[in-house]
């Protein structure tokens, strides 16, 4: 699934993502770490992978978006 990324904490390695309606959905630092990534900037385009559905959405992992 793909997002935008929202909000991201450096200190936390934590944040949130938009999802393509525009959904705010936070991620946790284990998300963040699976996907190997350093740093994020608001604005970013991340691929995400999800568990859940509805209010129990939560994200596995964030990495950002390749063609």
């Amino acid at each position: 699934m793909q997002a935008t990324a929202y909000t991201y904490d450096p200190s936390t390695r934590s944040g949130s993502v938009l999802l393509d309606d525009g959904t705010p959905v936070d991620f946790g630092t284990a998300a963040f770490d699976a996907g190997g990534l350093l740093l994020l900037r608001p604005g970013q385009r991340v691929r995400i992978e999800t568990e859940g559905e509805g209010g129990d959405l939560r994200i596995t992992l964030v990495t950002l978006q390749t063609l």
